[in-house]
Order: C-alpha cells, then structure tokens, then sequence
C-alpha cells in the first residue's frame, strides 16, 4: 500500500495516526498544498476527488477520503467495535466529524495557517466559526464528561477521527480549549495509546 498525506492537514494525520497504533508501515506521499508533488498527483490521476489523503491499495486501486480509509483499515482491529450499535454509533461520529466538526475547527485553523486561505478570513467569519466551532466542541464536552471515550469502553475510530482537529484547536484555531475540561482529558488518554504519533512526527 502507499498513503498519499498532506503532512499539514488533520485529514491526513488521522490516517497517519491510526497506522502507527496499528504498528503498520506503510510507505507515505507527500502532497502538501501549492507543491509540485500535489500537482503530480493530480495529473497522474493519484487523487479521485483532488485532494489528499488517498490510500493506493495493494492491487492499485485507490481509495480517498479520511474516514473512509480509516474505516477500511479499522476493519477487524479493536478500533471498530464488534457490537453491532457501537459500530454504528462510532459511524456517526465519523459522519458527523466531517458534516459539522471539520467545516468549524478546520476551516478556521485553516483560514489563520494557510497564507493562500488568508483573504477569506475575514473577522465576521472568524467570529461565526468560532462560535460554531464552540458549540461542536460542546457536544462533544458532553459526551465525554460521562465516560472516556466516544462509543463503548474502549478507544475507536470515532475518537482517532475527532482527535485529529480537536488536538491543535486552540493552537491553530484560536478556540479556548479551557472550557471543555472533559475534552483535555480524552486528549492526554489518545496522546498516551502506545504507538502514538504527533501531526508532525
């Protein structure tokens, strides 16, 4: 297999992240934003949707999408659980980390990293992602102040998916990560999984 990762992005890492707790080694691309890598991939057909990340299976065939490829890499591992609920409920989780989480925590580290994203950070959208961003992590606050992880008792895809943004929120995104005292909890229980890795490692 080959994963092509924009080093940069959460999307990316969360797969990055996941092969390294499964102690799986799999030869990595880079495709960082404005590069003549990405522009390669691009060209040679390496990215179906045009973006990273993308896992080029064994046969070659590809498959894009960070939730999708950690789906298909979670499958019989611990990650995903047997209980047929909990495997749908961490489902939502990875529904609802793309639908709503990204689009807030995301975008707006995107809009204050990325030098070509600048021009559209305007302070009125700082402001209403923000304020959005707050209230995903809220929810997320709430579910994790009554137990240690999203689904079930043990760590799954849903917290290797959320834990990819939410980790650098206050860094890159500018949200006060004080306010969800449950959520720095369940941060320091993934940093300590063995076979962590950090976004830049």
């Amino acid at each position: 297999m080959r994963l092509y990762s924009m080093p940069s992005s959460g999307n990316s890492y969360k797969v990055r992240l996941l092969l390294s707790l499964l102690g799986r080694d799999v030869p990595t691309v880079d495709v960082e934003y404005q590069t003549d890598a990405l522009d390669s991939a691009k060209a040679e057909g390496r990215l179906p949707f045009g973006k990273a990340p993308v896992l080029e299976l064994d046969d070659g065939r590809l498959l894009p999408e960070s939730n999708a490829i950690l789906f298909w890499l979670g499958e019989g591992t611990a990650f995903v659980p047997a209980d047929p609920f909990q495997r749908t409920q961490m489902l939502s989780w990875l529904f609802w980390e793309q639908n709503q989480h990204e689009g807030t925590i995301a975008v707006r580290a995107a809009l204050l990293s990325y030098p070509h994203r600048r021009a559209q950070a305007t302070p009125d959208r700082l402001a209403a992602l923000l304020e959005a961003g707050h209230a995903n992590l809220q929810i997320m606050e709430d579910r994790l102040s009554r137990r240690d992880w999203l689904v079930g008792d043990a760590p799954s895809l849903a917290d290797i998916c959320l834990y990819a943004y939410t980790h650098s929120a206050g860094d890159r995104g500018g949200f006060d990560m004080a306010r969800f005292p449950a959520i720095a909890a369940w941060l320091d229980r993934i940093a300590a999984l063995p076979g962590h890795r950090a976004l830049t490692a």
